[in-house]
C-alpha cells in the first residue's frame, strides 16, 4: 500500500496533496476532495484524507529571484571594472553614473543622517512587500554602500571578494546547515577538517593531530585561543573560572585590540593586559617581554599568554616568533600568533620567511577574508594538537552529541567539541572553493603582485619631495604609511597641522574615487594605504597622481 500525490491549489498556490492510503491497484481506501480551496478546511479533513501539503515550486521562486538579483549585482560589479580603466588619471570617469542617483562608483560621501533620510528604510508590520519590495531594498542597499570591488577601495585590511567568493556564499546559503555535529553536515565537516589540516601544514603544524576550526573573524579566533590557553594550562578554570589566579596577558604595543576585548569577554579584565614595547619597525621586543613577564610574576601575577603578531594593523610588522617561544617556555606561557593579516604570506615562497617560527606556536590565527579576498567572514584557528582544543572546549550536551560505539577512529567529527560555538557557518567552504579554483599557486601570484604594488607606491612616495615615507621600503606587509610634507619631504612637528592636512586630503581623495584611512602618530595623523591582491599598477599611479594634485590644491 502507498500514499497518492494529487495536484491541488492551496490559497491560490500550487501544491501537492497526499491523499488517503491506496493499495497497489490505486483504489483509495479513504476518499478525499482533490480540489482544496481553503487551507483551514483541508486541515479539518486531515483525519480522513490530507496527510501532507507542501509547496511545489521553491526552486522556481529561487530561480526567478536569483535572475532578478543578478540583474542588480552584476552591474554593481561591472561599474567597478569599467571605472578601473580611468583610475590611472586620478579622476572619476566624467559624464557617467552607474545608478540613477550616484555619480561616484566607489561611494558618494554622506553623513549617517543623510543616509538614514535617503534610504527611508522600514520594516512592514503587516503583509510583506513581496518580490518588488525585495528588489527595491537590494537596489537601495547597493546605492548607499561602498563598492569594495572598485579599485579605489584601499581603506581596510579587507577588499572585495571575487566571483568564486560570491558563488561560495550562494552554496552555503542553499545548504543552510550547521557544522556542529557530523550527521547534519557530513560533506562540510570533511571539508573543514581537510582544509584546516592542509592550511596548518603551511605553518609547520604537521603533527598527527594538527588542524583547526573556523571562527567568525580574526577577533573571534583570538578570543577562542585565549580561552583555550587558560583551560589547557589550568584545567580547573573550566569549573572555577580564574581559579583564584591573577593572570597576565602579553601583547605587542601595536597588537590588535581584539586581545583586550578577549580579556574582557573571558572575565580576566583589561588590567590583565601588559603591552610590550616595540622596536623602530614595530616588532615586539623579546627582551622587554622577558622583563615584563618577570615583573608580573614578582607581583604575584601568573604569566599566561603571549599574543605575537604576524602583520600588525598599522605598520604591518612581524614579531620574532622563535625568540618569543623561548620566553614562553621559560615562564610556562601559551604562545599564540595573530596572523589574521600577514598569515597568508605562508603561500608565498618569497615572503613566508616572515613567518619563521610559527610552527613553534601553540595556536595561530589566519583570516583569509583579508589578504586572499575570501568572503567575510572566514578565519581559522590552527594548532599542532587539536586534542588541546577538545579538552579545553568540550562539554557533554547529550541531546546534541551522541556517543557512537562504532567510531572508526579517534578523530573528532562533531566540530562543536573543538570550539566555543555551537551554531557555526561552514566558512571553510569559502576558503576551500577559492583554493580549488585558484590553487596555491594562484594565491602566491596574487600575494607577490600585491607586495610588488605596495613597494611601487612606497618608492613613489620616497622619491617625491612632497611626501615623507614612514614605512620601510619595501614595506613589511601591504600597508604603505606616509605624511604629505610639501617643500622638502619632511613632515613638521606640528601635530595639529599634520592631522588637519591628512584628514582634509583623505576626504578630497574620496571625491577622486579613492578611499583610504589614516592612523595616529607622534607627529599627528598620517596616511595608511592598504594594497590588496587585485590592485592594479595603474591604480597605484593614479592614486599618487591624485594625492600630488590634491596636496598642491590645498597648499596653494
Amino acid at each position: 500500500m502507498s500514499s497518492k500525490l494529487v495536484p491541488a491549489q492551496v490559497n491560490g498556490h500550487a501544491a501537492v496533496v497526499k491523499v488517503g492510503i491506496t493499495d497497489n491497484t490505486g483504489n483509495g481506501l479513504f476518499a478525499a476532495e482533490n480540489n482544496i480551496h481553503d487551507h483551514k478546511e483541508a486541515r479539518n479533513q486531515a483525519s480522513v484524507a490530507v496527510t501532507e501539503v507542501s509547496s511545489l515550486d521553491r526552486a522556481g521562486e529561487l530561480e526567478d529571484l536569483l535572475e532578478a538579483v543578478q540583474a542588480l549585482v552584476v552591474p554593481f560589479v561591472r561599474a567597478a571594472d569599467l571605472e578601473a580603466a580611468v583610475k590611472p588619471s586620478g579622476h572619476l570617469r566624467p559624464g557617467t553614473q552607474w545608478t540613477r542617483t550616484r555619480q561616484n562608483v566607489l561611494v558618494d560621501e554622506q553623513s549617517p543622517q543623510k543616509v538614514l533620510e535617503s534610504m527611508q528604510f522600514s520594516l512592514p508590520e503587516g503583509p510583506g512587500r513581496g518580490r518588488q519590495g525585495l528588489l527595491d531594498t537590494i537596489e537601495t542597499v547597493l546605492r548607499h554602500s561602498v563598492n569594495t570591488w572598485d579599485q579605489g577601495f584601499l581603506d581596510k585590511l579587507t577588499a572585495s571578494t571575487n566571483p568564486v567568493g560570491v558563488i561560495s556564499e550562494i552554496v552555503l546559503g542553499v545548504l543552510n546547515t550547521n557544522v556542529h555535529v557530523f550527521h547534519v553536515s557530513p560533506a562540510l565537516t570533511v571539508i573543514e577538517k581537510v582544509t584546516a589540516r592542509t592550511l596548518a601544514s603551511y605553518f609547520g603544524f604537521k603533527g598527527p593531530r594538527a588542524g583547526g576550526i573556523t571562527c567568525q573573524g580574526g577577533s573571534a579566533s583570538n578570543f577562542t585561543s585565549l580561552v583555550i590557553a587558560r583551560n589547557a594550562l589550568y584545567p580547573e578554570s573550566k569549573v572555577s573560572g580564574g581559579a583564584g589566579h591573577r593572570f597576565a596577558i602579553f601583547t605587542s604595543l601595536h597588537g590588535h585590540f581584539s586581545v583586550q576585548k578577549a580579556a574582557v569577554a573571558a572575565g580576566l579584565g583589561t588590567s590583565s593586559i601588559v603591552c610590550v614595547p616595540v622596536d623602530d619597525k614595530g616588532r615586539m621586543l623579546s627582551s622587554e617581554l622577558r622583563r615584563l613577564a618577570a615583573e608580573a610574576k614578582a607581583q604575584q601575577q601568573l604569566p599566561l599568554y603571549v599574543n605575537a603578531t604576524a602583520g600588525t594593523t598599522v605598520l604591518g610588522a612581524f614579531d620574532p616568533i622563535a625568540e618569543l617561544r623561548d620566553i614562553c617556555d621559560e615562564f610556562g606561557m601559551w604562545l599564540h600568533v595573530d596572523g589574521s593579516w600577514g598569515g597568508s604570506t605562508a603561500f608565498s615562497s618569497k615572503h613566508r620567511y616572515k613567518l619563521d617560527g610559527c610552527g613553534l606556536a601553540d595556536s595561530l590565527t589566519i583570516t583569509p577574508q583579508k589578504m586572499l579576498n575570501v568572503p567575510m567572514t572566514c578565519s581559522f584557528l590552527l594548532t599542532n594538537d587539536l586534542k588541546r582544543f577538545h579538552d579545553a572546549c568540550s562539554l557533554r550536551a547529550e541531546y546534541l552529541f551522541h556517543e557512537d560505539d562504532g567510531d572508526e577512529d579517534d578523530e573528532v567529527w562533531d566540530l562543536a567539541d573543538l570550539t566555543l560555538q555551537c551554531g557555526r557557518r561552514a566558512d571553510s567552504l569559502k576558503m576551500a572553493l577559492a583554493w580549488i579554483y585558484y590553487g596555491a599557486a594562484g594565491f602566491e601570484k596574487g600575494i607577490d603582485h600585491a607586495f610588488g604594488m605596495a613597494a611601487h607606491l612606497a618608492t613613489l612616495v620616497q622619491q617625491s619631495t612632497d611626501f615623507e615615507l614612514l614605512s620601510a621600503n619595501p614595506p613589511p606587509c601591504l600597508q604603505v604609511c606616509f605624511y604629505y610634507a610639501p617643500h622638502g619631504g619632511q613632515a613638521s612637528d606640528d601635530k595639529a597641522e599634520n592631522t588637519k592636512r591628512t584628514r582634509i586630503m583623505a576626504r578630497k581623495m574620496l571625491g577622486r574615487g579613492f578611499m583610504f584611512d589614516f592612523a595616529p602618530g607622534p607627529r599627528g595623523d598620517f596616511f595608511r594605504v592598504v594594497i590588496n591582491c587585485q590592485t592594479l599598477l595603474g591604480t597605484v599611479d593614479g592614486l599618487f597622481r591624485a594625492l600630488c594634485e590634491v596636496g598642491r590644491e590645498l597648499s596653494s
